[in-house]
């Protein structure tokens, strides 16, 4: 059984979110939320989104304790929000406008793992203080892609590892975290570890928070996970080698590092943690390469539909003028759907009557389309790209767009596309004006319309790609 010398044994540890295995729905909605409140006193921000948060479909009977928590894990985890004791205002971050506004939690997760290290704001004063004393300073995300990255090119093959590997080879020990072993010393050390079968310590507890890291760079599309083991995606390389250069950490604990710690003032440094992690979200940075959600592996030699539409996905890709901008990509297929629709209805003559209409226009949506009987479809696109399935269904219309959608009635359609790993669908909602005065969705007004419907409610149909 493989230990950690007790005088290099420290268990690293973060907050982990009671909602760790919904993250990706949680994550979208919490910055949903988070943006419709904007600046508020500390309790009227605590109190509106404890409500928010008592209408996720999931939380139905929770307790006041259990919704609580969640509120300040995701304020402490993923800094959604800041407070501040000083004005007694509550500021939402711009990590979650930034979410909301870009739909793309493979790029949010990139970020949030870029900023995340040991000590940080996500952990309390007198826990950051245990790792001061230690001497800890330690990226993982970091660390670990720069060991996998250089073990491939010494061994000239692929490093997977496991959540026990980086659990007592990386996370607990202080020979990595505080004395930033050689990378390639570690990759020996677990390669000699497998020679030699030495087993480890598992278990939920054991291996929890190195596997959240390694969870959340799958999320990010950091690393793929096969059977257990955690590899480099190479697809991501641009990625991660800004991931490997990068030496930059928070200083605001630096000063107190070989001194006696006061936990107060440790405390005081919690807002420049939390402004920390919310600058420098650039927009170009981490953007997804959205080409290889739509690269499937076959086990067929040759399958000529198959290859028809990745030939085509390679021309919209092309077409939108960025493999990165997802509403234009969404528009774009939805065009080849609509294309599609006509085409099984026997209307091929009317597919020339589809066409996108300019931003510029600001007619309140994206494409003009037709029914079978030439009536008009105008539909409003709404794009979010992640690794997995989605169950949390919400999208903002502008002001601009829900005008139309009352003056357009049954002639207005929203079409929700969502696109992941294993599938590309889409949620259609005809006349969201209508559903909503039927209390089939929710809305709330702020600068638009914030709406949000459960699957049931929309037509559920796989997007069809337009191939001629």
């Amino acid at each position: 059984m493989y230990k950690v010398p007790v005088e290099y044994y420290f268990r690293i540890h973060h907050v982990r979110p009671r909602f760790k295995d919904d993250v990706e729905n949680v994550l979208f909605y919490m910055a949903h939320c988070c943006s419709t409140l904007k600046v508020l006193p500390l309790n009227e921000y605590k109190d509106k989104l404890n409500t928010m948060i008592q209408l996720y479909p999931e939380n139905a009977g929770k307790t006041e304790k259990t919704i609580n928590n969640w509120r300040t894990e995701i304020a402490a985890l993923f800094g959604f929000y800041i407070e501040d004791r000083n004005t007694q205002k509550t500021e939402t971050g711009e990590i979650a406008y930034f979410l909301d506004k870009e739909q793309d939690l493979v790029q949010f997760f990139k970020f949030y793992l870029f900023k995340f290290q040991y000590p940080g704001g996500h952990l309390k004063s007198d826990r950051i203080k245990e790792f001061i004393d230690a001497g800890i300073k330690f990226k993982p995300a970091h660390y670990i892609l720069k060991m996998l990255y250089e073990a491939e090119l010494k061994n000239g093959k692929p490093l997977g590892i496991t959540k026990e590997e980086a659990t007592h080879c990386i996370f607990n020990d202080l020979r990595v975290t505080r004395d930033y072993r050689d990378v390639n010393e570690v990759a020996d050390l677990i390669l000699t570890n497998r020679k030699n079968k030495v087993e480890y310590e598992h278990g939920g507890d054991i291996t929890r928070y190195a596997g959240d890291i390694l969870d959340y760079m799958v999320h990010a599309n950091l690393l793929d996970e096969r059977h257990g083991y955690f590899y480099l995606n190479h697809t991501e390389l641009e990625s991660i080698m800004v991931f490997i250069n990068d030496i930059n950490y928070f200083d605001g604990y630096d000063r107190f590092y070989g001194k006696p710690v006061n936990i107060p003032d440790l405390a005081e440094i919690e807002t420049d943690w939390f402004t920390y992690v919310n600058k420098e979200l650039h927009a170009e940075l981490f953007k997804t390469d959205l080409t290889s959600y739509f690269t499937e592996e076959s086990d067929e030699e040759e399958d000529l539909y198959k290859t028809a539409v990745d030939d085509k996905i390679k021309e919209i890709l092309e077409g939108v003028g960025s493999t990165k901008d997802i509403g234009d990509l969404g528009e774009n297929l939805v065009i080849g759907h609509e294309k599609v629709r006509l085409v099984n209805l026997g209307r091929e003559d009317l597919i020339h009557l589809i066409k996108k209409i300019p931003t510029a226009l600001a007619v309140g949506y994206d494409i003009q389309s037709v029914e079978e009987d030439q009536r008009k479809r105008y539909i409003e696109v709404k794009t979010t790209i992640s690794n997995k399935p989605l169950k949390f269904f919400g999208f903002h219309l502008t002001r601009n767009e829900w005008d139309s959608a009352q003056t357009l009635n049954d002639r207005y359609f929203v079409y929700r596309l969502m696109i992941n790993r294993s599938q590309k669908v889409i949620y259609i909602l005809q006349n969201p004006v209508q559903l909503y005065k039927q209390d089939k969705l929710e809305m709330r007004i702020t600068d638009g319309a914030e709406i949000s419907f459960k699957e049931e409610v929309a037509e559920k149909t796989e997007l069809m790609i337009w191939k001629n």
